[in-house]
This record gives C-alpha cells, sequence and structure tokens, in this order.
C-alpha cells in the first residue's frame, strides 16, 4: 500500500525546505521532491539571507535538508511530472521515473527558469559575471566597469539602478529601444556612456569576462555584463492541474509570468499552494523561505480543518 503523506512538496530549494521544515514541526509526515536543479546553482554564494550571508547555494540546499530531516520530514531526488486530484481528499504525483506519491495536499516550489538573451557564450557565464539583480550580486562587481545589455524598455531603468554601485555604467544598446531624449539626459547626468550596435560576443581571458565584442568588431572592457532574462515559472506539473501563469509586469511592461495565488499561497485549485519564485519572480532566497514558511502554516491549518471534520463525522456516526 502507498503511503500517503500530508503534504507533499515539489521542489527542493528555500520556499519548499523552509515549508517542510515547519511542517515537519508540525508533526505532519510530509515529502520533498526535488529535481535537483536550483535556480541559483550557478552563483556562488547567497546573499541577504540574515545569519547565512554568503552561504554557497549548495551548502544552504544541504543544510536545510538535513534540518527537514531531523524532524521526521524526507527529501527525495524526483521530477514530478503531473498531477491530479483524485477525488477523495488525495492527489496523486507521478514522477519522471514511473514512481507515484499520495498526499493530501500539495505545495509547489519549483522556481523559475531565467531565458537569457540569445549572445554566444552569455550562458556559460551566467551567475558569475553576467548578472541580473544588482541586490544579489551588486557588491561583488562594485567599482568596476559594468555593461547593461539592452533588450527591452527598461534597460535605462537598469543603468540607472546599477549605477549605484559603480561610477563605471556602460548602456549597451544591443536590441534595446533608442533612449527618449528625457532618458538621454538622465544617462548624461549620471555619467553612464551609451554605446551602440549589437553586442555579438563575450570576451573572456582566464576565465574572466574581459569585455564584449560589438558586431563591427569594436570591443568594449567590462568586468560585468547585466541582462533582462525573460521569467519563466517551472509551472509543467501546475499545468496538469488546470493551473496557469499569468503575465507580470514592471513599469506598465511585462518581464515574465508566475503562478497566481493568494498571499498565503492558495491557488485557484482547493488543496494546491505554491511558494517562492514559481509564485514571486522577485523573490529572493530569504523572501522565498518565508513564503514557504507561511504557505506551511496555511496548510498545516487546512488540515486541522479536515481533521476535525472527519472527527465529527466519524463521531456522529457511532
Amino acid at each position: 500500500m502507498i503511503e500517503t503523506y500530508d503534504v507533499a512538496v515539489i521542489g527542493g530549494g528555500a520556499a519548499g525546505l523552509g515549508a517542510a521544515l515547519s511542517l515537519a514541526r508540525a508533526r505532519r509526515s510530509v515529502l520533498v521532491i526535488d529535481a535537483g536543479a536550483p535556480r541559483n546553482a550557478p552563483a556562488g554564494n547567497v546573499h541577504n539571507y540574515l545569519g547565512r550571508e554568503g552561504t554557497p547555494p549548495a551548502e544552504l540546499q544541504a543544510i536545510g535538508r538535513a534540518e527537514v530531516e531531523a524532524y521526521g520530514g524526507e527529501v527525495t531526488t524526483g521530477t514530478a511530472v503531473s498531477a491530479h486530484d483524485r477525488g477523495d481528499g488525495t492527489f496523486h504525483v507521478e514522477l519522471e521515473d514511473g514512481q507515484t506519491v499520495l498526499s493530501r495536499r500539495l505545495l509547489v516550489t519549483t522556481g523559475l527558469a531565467d531565458e537569457l538573451p540569445d549572445v554566444p557564450g552569455l550562458a556559460e557565464r551566467w551567475g558569475r559575471d553576467v548578472l541580473h539583480c544588482p541586490y544579489c550580486h551588486g557588491w561583488e562587481v562594485r567599482d568596476q566597469p559594468i555593461g547593461i545589455l539592452a533588450t527591452g524598455p527598461l534597460a535605462v531603468h537598469q543603468a540607472l539602478l546599477w549605477r549605484q554601485w559603480s561610477d563605471d555604467v556602460t548602456l549597451l544598446l544591443h536590441t534595446g529601444p533608442e533612449p527618449t531624449a528625457d532618458e538621454y539626459e538622465q544617462l548624461a547626468a549620471r555619467n553612464i556612456s551609451v554605446v551602440d550596435g549589437k553586442v555579438a560576443g563575450l570576451e573572456v581571458s582566464g576565465d574572466r569576462l574581459t569585455g564584449v565584442t560589438l558586431s563591427d568588431g569594436h570591443s568594449v572592457p567590462l568586468r560585468a555584463v547585466v541582462v533582462a532574462p525573460a521569467l519563466a515559472p517551472r509551472a509543467g506539473v501546475l499545468s496538469s492541474l488546470g493551473i496557469e501563469p499569468t503575465p507580470v509586469e514592471m513599469f506598465g511592461h511585462v518581464i515574465g509570468s508566475q503562478i497566481p495565488a493568494d498571499p498565503t499561497g492558495a491557488t485557484a485549485v482547493p488543496g494546491v499552494w505554491v511558494a517562492g519564485n514559481v509564485a514571486d519572480v522577485g523573490a529572493q532566497v530569504i523572501v522565498a523561505a518565508a513564503a514557504g514558511l507561511n504557505a506551511a502554516a496555511m496548510i498545516n491549518a487546512d488540515l486541522v480543518a479536515d481533521d476535525t471534520r472527519r472527527a465529527v463525522a466519524a463521531r456522529s456516526s457511532r
């Protein structure tokens, strides 16, 4: 007989492990199913995580797993490909290897994927000196020459933001729109140079970024390149439940998509919650962990209500 868990958590990053820890401490049977492909794997360290500042991502995950297991929670490696409501108060989760998991509630914390611009060499440097978030990586490249790769209308905003960390910022127009007159004035006032032309590739020496090459052959010396990836939720298992992502806008421009949910993480499908980047594209690691805790508390409360209904029904039938 297959064990039915109180909660199956799909995704073993900060949100999933944060939720599992709380659920295990609430004496719930919980299984974390982790595909082993965290979004922040290329990064050297996790930042802005109070008490864990600078911890390597893999180390933070290992610490989280050990904490969950110390309270009786289970963590397994696998990829959930689909899930469906069995109609008897449980969900059936199918894994890529053919295994199945049954649970009373589902929490999906599968995160998102960063879809990078199509520039040769960009993906290989992602998370190292090809960056996107100044709060995650700005300190590490402070006072160095930084290039902003324009691919959309928010490039000027990015350039002005990154100017806080360095006085040597260049806006590479690449495929982005021409700045307006007002934007050119703002860039000039902040001493941000603007380079026209498409970026053809990166220049690397000694496993370190040294600049970019433009399509006309000219080079721009740089130590970091900032991009604006499209933010796509890893939502395949949610799609199988009829839950689809919706667009996310910043300053009136779509930057990606995420799964809609209420402030507790509850989706439109009863019994299914989401937390972390799959539901909040802007959540840093510590925010994702907190969202997992918040969802776990609501899931436990929902299970308590269900347990009580069942107990009342059983008592009434005596």
